[in-house]
């Protein structure tokens, strides 16, 4: 901002003190972004869907995974789309120390930062992965460069934590609205999976944002999925008690692909030389399937299309299952990128039509198939993706039934208990997880790791050498001068620490100060968290305790009681940012 003319920064300058104060500039400014995040998913949808037009010579109004034929050699882009992949990810690593953070790793670990550059590469990324034929979703995309427009925004306009975490919300959940012209969805999508929360002072940007999106697909005439299905207009109990059992399947369907995919990603990653390589051989096994099923061709946004409506058999939907599941693992594990957003949606459509054609078969109960397809639809993707009421509305956005609505919800909460008490993470935080981290929800729990002893600590702690005589501690540090001292050993490193009123409550003064060193085998290291250092503590009943480095040299001493009242005064902080109080 610094180089920019001085009446231009003088009106930023402004603006962000604006926005900073007034809830409706905060609004008008979401809404910006939500519309820049629907173009920015516009753009993406179509240059993928370019791609698959010209690569497999399918007509611009056909979706590659509902073609009647595609000529076997072309299926050789998958592993041409695989080493592109190699290449551009080889460039991008090139002095790269650290991987791109999507939204809910940037909400939940950075206080809503993300990089545009980054985004631009995921999306890069996504559209070779899915525009080759690649079984992955968009989706991934879509959020990636939406939450990335949102957060250079508010970082530009220096807007608080709370702000910028509810800007990358709205921007990731506009852009998903976009993509399936659900714009409530959408905003749910930003209050369940992205920003954690639904409280009072996120609930209008968001909307915002996601109804700005919505109307550039107006603007631009573009069509998002729609499906125009007909359902039961009645839903009794036993209808009600039967959907409950279709979520208790998606649930752990939902967990055995996540667990499969988690699998499959760390076993490739221990190959040595191969690693890089691993697109290229994913595209090769993807060529296998897709030879036996086109179905398993990119997201599956026509095959969705085509099985919702076609009378199929228990023996064809296992088989439909098995081979998308194959190619939705097969892709993520070696290293296409993309989600699982709209796999999981068209996998829940075909375990549903299976749970009501084999009830009806081996049960005699009676569900339709079509709803019972739309309610897997949902309870599926609650499983992979979570956010029971995202799902609930899409379906309710796309179908505009409200009874089959109320039948997903109730299938998405038997789902999503089950997923959270028996798995309990999400695709997103998953992955998360096998890279070592430890959230389970994009709930900001980044503050949290600021709370380190190197950063409360204080640097200024009196030192003596252990060997002292207690006349010289007492001519050094006088009665009430200091409550504590650092004794160190004769390499000056860490010896204990020593309390004042436990060297002036010695009558007798005769002694060295290592007498009366304590905690000599227990200090706290810079990089504790909060969790960790009260933890220390609790274990040793110290009221304060060192700071040391490696080797044992000392850095500085934390009290409990510094530690404690750092954590209240941030934990109300963040209180204050959920009711939106000041």
């Amino acid at each position: 901002m610094a180089r920019l003319p001085r009446l231009v920064r003088e009106s930023l300058i402004f603006l962000s003190g604006e926005i900073r104060a007034s809830e409706l500039w905060l609004v008008v400014i979401a809404a910006g972004v939500g519309a820049a995040a629907g173009l920015g998913t516009i753009a993406i949808g179509y240059a993928a869907h370019t791609l698959q037009t010209l690569l497999y010579n399918i007509d611009f109004d056909e979706r590659l995974s509902a073609a009647q034929r595609v000529d076997p050699i072309r299926l050789l882009a998958l592993p041409l789309g695989g080493g592109l992949l190699v290449i551009f990810t080889w460039v991008w690593a090139r002095g790269r120390a650290t991987t791109p953070v999507d939204p809910v790793e940037a909400n939940a670990l950075r206080g809503g930062r993300m990089s545009f550059r980054d985004g631009l590469f995921v999306a890069l990324q996504t559209i070779t992965s899915n525009g080759f034929g690649a079984s992955v979703g968009l989706e991934a995309a879509y959020a990636q460069i939406g939450g990335a427009m949102a957060s250079v925004t508010g970082r530009f306009l220096n807007l608080r934590r709370s702000d910028l975490r509810t800007f990358v919300g709205a921007g990731a959940g506009a852009a998903i609205g976009v993509a399936f012209g659900a714009p409530l969805a959408g905003a749910f999508y930003a209050f369940e999976i992205v920003i954690g929360s639904y409280t009072v002072a996120n609930v209008a940007p968001v909307v915002a944002a996601a109804i700005a999106g919505w109307l550039m697909t107006r603007l631009v005439n573009f069509e998002p999925m729609v499906m125009p299905v007909t359902t039961p207009d009645d839903y009794h109990l036993s209808h009600y008690l039967l959907y409950a059992g279709l979520g208790f399947a998606c649930a752990f369907f939902g967990i055995a692909i996540m667990r499969l995919v988690g699998w499959t990603e760390t076993w490739t990653s221990k190959l040595t030389v191969a690693r890089p390589y691993r697109p290229i051989a994913g595209g090769d096994i993807l060529v296998g399937l897709a030879l036996i099923s086109i179905q398993t061709l990119s997201a599956g946004h026509g095959a969705m299309s085509l099985d919702l409506t076609a009378n199929l058999g228990i023996g064809a939907l296992v088989f439909l299952i098995l081979t998308k599941s194959a190619a939705s693992i097969i892709s993520l594990g070696f290293g296409f990128r993309g989600g699982l957003f709209f796999a999981s949606l068209y996998l829940g459509s075909l375990l549903g039509r299976l749970f009501a054609v084999a009830l009806d078969t081996y049960a005699g109960a009676s569900l339709d198939p079509m709803a019972a397809a739309l309610v897997g639809m949902g309870a599926v993707a609650v499983a992979i993706v979570g956010g029971p009421l995202t799902m609930s509305f899409l379906v309710l956005q796309t179908t505009g039934d409200s009874g089959l609505t109320a039948a997903t919800l109730t299938a998405s909460i038997i789902a999503s208990l089950l997923v959270r008490e028996t798995f309990g993470y999400s695709f997103s935080t998953w992955r998360l997880h096998l890279r070592g981290e430890t959230i389970r929800s994009a709930h900001d729990v980044g503050w949290l790791r600021t709370l380190t002893a190197g950063r409360m600590m204080r640097t200024d702690a009196p030192t003596i050498a252990a060997d002292a005589e207690l006349a010289e501690f007492r001519r050094r540090f006088p009665l009430g001068s200091t409550r504590r001292v650092v004794a160190l050993d004769e390499t000056q490193r860490y010896a204990g620490l020593v309390m004042s009123s436990s060297v002036y409550a010695d009558d007798d003064g005769e002694g060295f100060v290592r007498e009366y060193a304590v905690n000599q085998d227990e200090w706290l290291t810079p990089d504790m968290s909060i969790r960790q250092i009260m933890g220390v503590f609790d274990r040793t009943g110290s009221d304060e305790l060192a700071v040391l480095s490696e080797n044992r040299e000392v850095l500085g001493v934390l009290t409990e009681a510094y530690a404690t009242r750092r954590y209240a005064e941030e934990l109300e902080k963040n209180r204050r940012d959920l009711v939106g109080g000041e």
